[in-house]
């Protein structure tokens, strides 16, 4: 936004990439546009459409049948593993979207991003 380099700055390019990581949509896709942007898509639907906004690719279980699950499977699949996956993946796209907030001021730090991945990572390693 016209701002000198910064940590910060660096802070809100990693949030969109996660952002674009786990939505599979780029910042400039032609749904982004009059003030919707990336941040603001995935902001708004985190919590009641986590499945509709994350990438499908993300629901696919890979063994050795390569068995893939629906979108729709993944929403009414009510096992502890497939809620632990949707957590997981609320907790991705929040940290994406805390990084991503336009004031630099309301973004995190990176050392507590990372603690926050690692939280992450080890509750799904624990499951």
């Amino acid at each position: 936004m016209g701002n000198e380099a910064s940590t910060s700055g660096d802070v809100y390019s990693y949030g969109i990439l996660l952002l674009e990581m786990f939505t599979g949509l780029r910042p400039t896709h032609s749904m982004f546009s009059d003030g919707i942007t990336l941040h603001n898509f995935a902001k708004s639907a985190l919590r009641e459409e986590i499945v509709s906004i994350a990438d499908p690719i993300l629901f696919q279980q890979r063994e050795k049948g390569e068995t893939s699950l629906s979108i729709k499977s993944a929403q009414n699949d009510s096992s502890s593993g497939s809620h632990k996956i949707q957590e997981c993946l609320i907790s991705i796209l929040e940290i994406g979207i805390a990084c991503s907030e336009e004031l630099p001021a309301h973004r995190p730090e990176i050392n507590q991003v990372v603690s926050q991945l690692h939280a992450i990572r080890n509750s799904l390693q624990s499951g």
